[in-house]
């Protein structure tokens, strides 16, 4: 066996926390598969991916460089991947869940021949066969899955997977892409926030909902999200309708879906769309005046109280806290 393949998505001239977690969990893996982790960048790799990648767990690190990958393009992109796995007959193909990697993951799959299992949130080796676990009907049950080729690509789950330093820097090897016909191009991504933390890739999550009653209160959000350091802030679908946050912020069935290790539900009722996109959180905050709240269900602590009360409260001890330490 060949081991795993793992494609490393880079944004802003860095490789994505989302794929470091990715190689890090396809070095546990491979430990009972056998074989090695090789990471795959497309176009120009960042100075550092040698030693952000091999820490992580990769073996080798693999820069397909070419003319045409100065911009995104999925089947460009998943071409030139396909080329290399057909090399290397990896075991998996691991894409991190991301926008672009949902895009890119079902193309390569077309492309190799292989099966998919999206949104992965675990794995385990039987028989020597990786098995994949992934969340379905809004994650109210995990699904146990193989692939029925002899090749899976998989999508991750950002924040599931633990990423490691255990490894040692690795040397990038470049490869050319060789002739790659190009069908379609990204030209331009639109970002609201310069240099903002992603819902998605944010250890802390502080999310609001219908119970801030309006846009003018969500500085209160922001001020927790301020006061931890590492946070983000979210927002429910009904706060996004009605024009309050951008939809990058929306988390939900038809929003972002998140795993960090915090997640503060501020006025959030719990419709099961909403849960669909946080319930895999670690430790899961709820504050709502409704001590019936569906929100409660799934909550691992409860604040039954007004919002506007408890998070100045809430704020101030944060802030006293990462100050003590």
């Amino acid at each position: 066996m060949a081991g795993i393949l793992v494609y490393a998505e880079v944004r802003n001239g860095a490789v994505r926390k989302a794929s470091l977690e990715a190689v890090s969990e396809a070095a546990r893996l491979t430990k009972e598969l056998g074989g090695s982790v090789s990471a795959v960048l497309v176009g120009a790799a960042p100075a550092n991916a040698g030693e952000v990648l091999g820490k992580a767990g990769a073996s080798e690190v693999i820069a397909l460089a070419g003319p045409k990958f100065t911009q995104y393009s999925g089947d460009g992109y998943a071409a030139a991947i396909h080329k290399v796995a057909a090399q290397m007959q990896p075991t998996a193909i691991f894409v991190a869940s991301t926008p672009q990697g949902k895009d890119l993951a079902p193309q390569v799959a077309v492309l190799t021949h292989a099966g998919v299992a999206s949104d992965c949130v675990g794995f385990t080796v039987a028989g020597g066969k990786l098995l994949a676990k992934r969340p379905v009907y809004a994650g109210k049950a995990t699904l146990t899955v193989k692939a029925a080729e002899s090749l899976l690509v998989a999508t991750l789950r950002p924040n599931v997977f633990a990423q490691t330093d255990a490894g040692a820097p690795v040397a990038v090897t470049t490869r050319e892409a060789g002739e790659v016909s190009l069908r379609a191009v990204v030209k331009e991504v639109l970002a609201a926030v310069a240099n903002k933390l992603d819902v998605t890739e944010a250890p802390v999550v502080v999310s609001g909902g219908r119970g801030m009653k309006g846009p003018e209160h969500w500085g209160l959000l922001e001020a927790l999200a301020t006061a931890f350091g590492n946070a983000a802030v979210g927002a429910s679908r009904a706060v996004v309708d009605a024009g309050w946050r951008p939809h990058d912020e929306q988390v939900g069935q038809t929003g972002k879906t998140v795993s960090p290790t915090l997640y503060i539900a501020c006025g959030i009722s719990g419709a099961i769309q909403h849960l669909a996109g946080m319930s895999s959180s670690r430790v899961i905050v709820a504050i709502n005046k409704d001590p019936e709240a569906p929100i409660f269900k799934v909550a691992d602590y409860g604040i039954v109280g007004d919002v506007f009360e408890v998070l100045p409260v809430l704020t101030e001890e944060v802030r006293r806290l990462r100050a003590a330490s």
